[in-house]
Protein backbone atom coordinates (compact mmCIF):
# COMPACT_ATOMS: atom_id res chain seq x y z
CA UNK A 1 0.00 0.00 0.00
CA UNK A 2 1.23 3.54 -1.06
CA UNK A 3 0.54 6.45 1.46
CA UNK A 4 1.30 9.86 1.04
CA UNK A 5 1.03 13.32 2.42
CA UNK A 6 -1.14 14.88 -0.05
CA UNK A 7 -4.22 12.60 1.14
CA UNK A 8 -3.47 11.54 4.72
CA UNK A 9 -5.92 9.15 5.52
CA UNK A 10 -5.95 7.05 2.02
CA UNK A 11 -4.13 4.26 0.75
CA UNK A 12 -3.69 3.31 -2.57
CA UNK A 13 -2.64 -0.01 -4.27
CA UNK A 14 -0.29 1.05 -6.74
CA UNK A 15 0.86 4.15 -8.45
CA UNK A 16 -1.54 4.11 -11.19
CA UNK A 17 -4.44 4.70 -8.39
CA UNK A 18 -2.25 7.45 -6.43
CA UNK A 19 -1.69 9.16 -10.22
CA UNK A 20 -5.24 9.48 -11.09
CA UNK A 21 -6.42 10.66 -7.42
CA UNK A 22 -3.36 13.48 -7.94
CA UNK A 23 -4.87 14.29 -11.49
CA UNK A 24 -8.30 14.65 -10.46
CA UNK A 25 -7.77 16.55 -7.20
CA UNK A 26 -5.06 18.84 -8.23
CA UNK A 27 -6.71 21.98 -8.45
CA UNK A 28 -7.98 21.61 -4.68
CA UNK A 29 -4.32 20.33 -3.80
CA UNK A 30 -3.30 23.10 -5.43
CA UNK A 31 -5.29 25.63 -3.41
CA UNK A 32 -4.33 24.08 -0.38
CA UNK A 33 -0.39 24.72 -1.04
CA UNK A 34 -1.22 28.23 -1.72
CA UNK A 35 -3.36 28.79 1.02
CA UNK A 36 -0.42 27.25 3.72
CA UNK A 37 2.93 28.43 4.59
CA UNK A 38 5.76 25.71 4.22
CA UNK A 39 7.98 25.57 6.87
CA UNK A 40 10.57 22.32 7.80
CA UNK A 41 9.00 18.95 8.69
CA UNK A 42 10.43 15.97 10.18
CA UNK A 43 9.57 13.66 7.41
CA UNK A 44 12.96 13.32 6.59
CA UNK A 45 16.27 14.16 8.66
CA UNK A 46 19.81 14.67 7.46
CA UNK A 47 22.58 17.13 7.70
CA UNK A 48 25.75 17.67 5.98
CA UNK A 49 29.12 17.48 7.75
CA UNK A 50 31.99 19.92 8.16
CA UNK A 51 31.32 23.01 5.32
CA UNK A 52 32.10 25.71 7.96
CA UNK A 53 35.30 27.32 7.41
CA UNK A 54 35.35 27.53 11.01
CA UNK A 55 34.71 24.37 12.28
CA UNK A 56 35.07 23.79 16.09
CA UNK A 57 36.60 20.96 17.59
CA UNK A 58 36.33 21.83 21.32
CA UNK A 59 32.80 22.98 22.80
CA UNK A 60 33.02 26.93 23.28
CA UNK A 61 32.24 27.84 27.07
CA UNK A 62 29.36 29.74 27.31
CA UNK A 63 31.77 32.59 29.14
CA UNK A 64 34.42 32.42 26.23
CA UNK A 65 31.97 33.52 23.56
CA UNK A 66 31.96 36.42 21.47
CA UNK A 67 29.77 39.06 22.07
CA UNK A 68 28.75 38.83 17.99
CA UNK A 69 29.08 36.39 15.64
CA UNK A 70 28.95 36.72 11.54
CA UNK A 71 27.39 33.52 9.95
CA UNK A 72 26.74 32.59 6.38
CA UNK A 73 24.32 29.95 6.39
CA UNK A 74 21.80 27.69 3.00
CA UNK A 75 18.44 28.50 3.81
CA UNK A 76 17.46 26.64 0.94
CA UNK A 77 18.95 24.98 -2.21
CA UNK A 78 16.90 24.36 -5.85
CA UNK A 79 16.92 20.86 -7.61
CA UNK A 80 16.26 18.67 -4.74
CA UNK A 81 13.37 16.73 -3.57
CA UNK A 82 12.02 17.25 -0.42
CA UNK A 83 10.02 15.88 2.28
CA UNK A 84 7.05 18.43 1.33
CA UNK A 85 7.34 16.55 -2.49
CA UNK A 86 8.60 19.72 -3.70
CA UNK A 87 11.69 20.53 -6.18
CA UNK A 88 12.54 24.10 -6.33
CA UNK A 89 13.35 25.39 -9.59
CA UNK A 90 16.08 27.57 -10.29
CA UNK A 91 14.54 30.66 -10.21
CA UNK A 92 12.83 30.66 -7.62
CA UNK A 93 14.22 33.02 -5.37
CA UNK A 94 14.68 36.02 -7.92
CA UNK A 95 11.78 38.25 -7.51
CA UNK A 96 11.57 37.57 -2.96
CA UNK A 97 15.08 38.34 -2.74
CA UNK A 98 14.78 41.59 -4.95
CA UNK A 99 11.77 42.96 -3.63
CA UNK A 100 13.23 42.69 0.24
CA UNK A 101 16.76 44.16 1.06
CA UNK A 102 16.53 42.07 5.03
CA UNK A 103 14.98 39.50 6.34
CA UNK A 104 14.32 37.49 9.18
CA UNK A 105 16.77 34.57 10.37
CA UNK A 106 14.74 33.05 13.08
CA UNK A 107 15.05 29.90 15.60
CA UNK A 108 12.83 26.75 14.54
CA UNK A 109 10.26 28.58 12.59
CA UNK A 110 9.12 30.88 15.91
CA UNK A 111 8.04 34.00 15.80
CA UNK A 112 9.09 35.38 19.46
CA UNK A 113 11.24 37.58 20.63
CA UNK A 114 13.08 35.68 22.00
CA UNK A 115 13.69 33.10 19.45
CA UNK A 116 15.12 35.99 17.03
CA UNK A 117 18.62 35.39 15.77
CA UNK A 118 18.81 38.68 13.25
CA UNK A 119 15.94 40.83 12.22
CA UNK A 120 18.84 42.50 9.44
CA UNK A 121 18.99 38.88 7.39
CA UNK A 122 20.96 39.94 3.86
CA UNK A 123 20.09 37.14 1.38
CA UNK A 124 21.08 36.60 -1.96
CA UNK A 125 21.20 33.64 -4.23
CA UNK A 126 24.10 31.79 -5.33
CA UNK A 127 25.04 29.01 -7.82
CA UNK A 128 26.98 26.54 -5.77
CA UNK A 129 28.62 23.04 -6.71
CA UNK A 130 26.55 20.24 -4.82
CA UNK A 131 30.05 18.77 -4.15
CA UNK A 132 31.13 22.51 -2.16
CA UNK A 133 27.86 21.45 -0.12
CA UNK A 134 29.03 18.10 0.88
CA UNK A 135 26.93 16.51 -1.06
CA UNK A 136 28.15 13.76 -4.25
CA UNK A 137 25.66 14.95 -7.13
CA UNK A 138 26.95 16.34 -10.19
CA UNK A 139 25.88 19.77 -11.08
CA UNK A 140 25.09 22.94 -9.26
CA UNK A 141 22.08 24.43 -7.23
CA UNK A 142 20.94 28.01 -6.53
CA UNK A 143 21.29 28.13 -2.86
CA UNK A 144 19.27 30.63 -0.79
CA UNK A 145 21.89 32.38 1.56
CA UNK A 146 21.33 34.36 4.50
CA UNK A 147 24.23 36.60 5.91
CA UNK A 148 23.47 37.71 9.86
CA UNK A 149 25.07 39.07 12.47
CA UNK A 150 24.05 37.23 15.99
CA UNK A 151 24.18 39.66 18.85
CA UNK A 152 25.06 37.83 22.51
CA UNK A 153 22.49 39.88 24.01
CA UNK A 154 19.99 39.16 21.69
CA UNK A 155 20.11 35.15 21.41
CA UNK A 156 23.11 34.34 23.17
CA UNK A 157 21.68 30.19 22.83
CA UNK A 158 21.66 30.74 19.33
CA UNK A 159 25.05 32.06 19.24
CA UNK A 160 26.77 29.12 21.02
CA UNK A 161 25.18 26.78 18.69
CA UNK A 162 26.96 28.04 15.71
CA UNK A 163 29.41 29.46 17.39
CA UNK A 164 30.21 25.28 18.31
CA UNK A 165 29.13 24.11 14.89
CA UNK A 166 25.75 22.81 16.19
CA UNK A 167 23.34 24.00 13.60
CA UNK A 168 23.57 21.96 10.32
CA UNK A 169 20.35 22.62 8.90
CA UNK A 170 18.21 25.69 7.92
CA UNK A 171 14.57 25.59 6.26
CA UNK A 172 12.73 28.44 4.67
CA UNK A 173 9.38 29.66 5.88
CA UNK A 174 7.85 30.57 2.52
CA UNK A 175 4.31 31.06 0.42
CA UNK A 176 3.75 29.77 -2.89
CA UNK A 177 3.39 31.63 -5.56
CA UNK A 178 4.02 29.62 -8.96
CA UNK A 179 4.08 25.79 -9.16
CA UNK A 180 2.46 22.57 -11.05
CA UNK A 181 2.17 18.90 -10.64
CA UNK A 182 4.70 16.58 -12.33
CA UNK A 183 3.73 12.87 -13.06
CA UNK A 184 5.96 9.99 -14.19
CA UNK A 185 3.03 8.77 -16.03
CA UNK A 186 2.65 7.05 -19.90
CA UNK A 187 -1.53 7.55 -19.26
CA UNK A 188 -3.62 9.72 -22.02
CA UNK A 189 -4.74 11.87 -19.25
CA UNK A 190 -1.27 12.66 -17.79
CA UNK A 191 0.41 14.23 -20.60
CA UNK A 192 0.58 17.82 -18.90
CA UNK A 193 2.09 16.40 -16.10
CA UNK A 194 4.18 13.67 -17.90
CA UNK A 195 5.35 16.76 -19.62
CA UNK A 196 6.40 18.74 -16.65
CA UNK A 197 8.31 16.07 -15.81
CA UNK A 198 10.34 15.40 -18.63
CA UNK A 199 11.17 19.50 -18.23
CA UNK A 200 12.27 19.51 -14.64
CA UNK A 201 13.18 15.54 -13.76
CA UNK A 202 16.75 16.25 -15.65
CA UNK A 203 17.82 18.86 -12.70
CA UNK A 204 17.03 16.80 -9.90
CA UNK A 205 19.87 15.71 -7.56
CA UNK A 206 18.29 12.75 -5.52
CA UNK A 207 16.60 11.43 -8.73
CA UNK A 208 16.50 7.63 -6.70
CA UNK A 209 13.68 9.96 -4.45
CA UNK A 210 12.03 11.09 -7.42
CA UNK A 211 11.83 7.39 -9.12
CA UNK A 212 10.73 5.93 -5.95
CA UNK A 213 7.81 8.63 -5.73
CA UNK A 214 7.15 8.96 -9.31
CA UNK A 215 6.01 12.40 -8.68
CA UNK A 216 6.44 15.95 -7.72
CA UNK A 217 5.60 19.53 -7.19
CA UNK A 218 7.87 21.97 -9.31
CA UNK A 219 7.71 25.21 -7.62
CA UNK A 220 8.95 28.33 -10.24
CA UNK A 221 8.05 30.90 -7.92
CA UNK A 222 8.15 31.57 -3.88
CA UNK A 223 7.97 34.50 -1.16
CA UNK A 224 10.70 33.96 1.14
CA UNK A 225 8.51 34.76 4.86
CA UNK A 226 11.71 34.37 7.49
CA UNK A 227 14.53 31.46 7.33
CA UNK A 228 15.29 29.46 10.36
CA UNK A 229 18.27 27.22 11.82
CA UNK A 230 16.05 23.90 12.53
CA UNK A 231 17.39 20.51 14.04
CA UNK A 232 15.53 18.76 11.49
CA UNK A 233 15.27 19.98 7.96
CA UNK A 234 12.83 18.91 4.73
CA UNK A 235 16.23 19.68 2.44
CA UNK A 236 18.95 18.41 4.03
CA UNK A 237 21.25 20.59 1.65
CA UNK A 238 21.35 23.53 3.89
CA UNK A 239 24.49 23.78 6.06
CA UNK A 240 26.24 26.45 7.67
CA UNK A 241 29.00 28.28 5.30
CA UNK A 242 30.87 30.10 7.43
CA UNK A 243 30.95 31.37 10.99
CA UNK A 244 33.22 34.63 12.10
CA UNK A 245 34.14 36.19 15.27
CA UNK A 246 33.66 40.17 15.40
CA UNK A 247 36.37 42.06 16.21
CA UNK A 248 35.86 43.03 19.99
CA UNK A 249 35.31 46.66 21.39
CA UNK A 250 38.78 46.62 23.01
CA UNK A 251 40.47 44.95 20.40
CA UNK A 252 39.36 47.95 18.00
CA UNK A 253 40.30 50.49 20.20
CA UNK A 254 43.78 49.49 20.68
CA UNK A 255 44.25 48.98 16.84
CA UNK A 256 42.78 52.66 16.55
CA UNK A 257 45.58 53.61 19.10
CA UNK A 258 48.32 51.73 17.88
CA UNK A 259 47.18 53.37 14.85
CA UNK A 260 47.76 56.75 15.81
CA UNK A 261 50.60 56.33 17.85
CA UNK A 262 53.73 57.78 15.93
CA UNK A 263 55.85 55.44 14.20
CA UNK A 264 59.54 55.35 15.92
CA UNK A 265 62.22 56.09 13.77
CA UNK A 266 66.42 55.33 14.07
CA UNK A 267 67.84 58.22 12.78
CA UNK A 268 71.51 57.40 11.03
CA UNK A 269 74.75 59.74 11.36
CA UNK A 270 76.60 60.41 8.50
Amino acid sequence: MIKVLEFPNKEFENKEELFKALKENKKELSSIKKSTEKRADAVAYGYIENISKNNIDKAIASSDLPNTLDVKVVINTTNFLDSHGDVHINGIWNKSVSDNKTFLHLQEHQRDFDKVISDSAKGSVELIEWKKLGLNYTGKTEALIFESTIDKLRNGFMLKQYANGWVKNHSVGMRYVSFDLAINSEAEWDKEEKALWDKYYPVIANKELADERGYFWAVTEAKIVEGSAVVMGSNSATPTLETKEEPSEDTLNIEAEQSLQPTKRKLSII
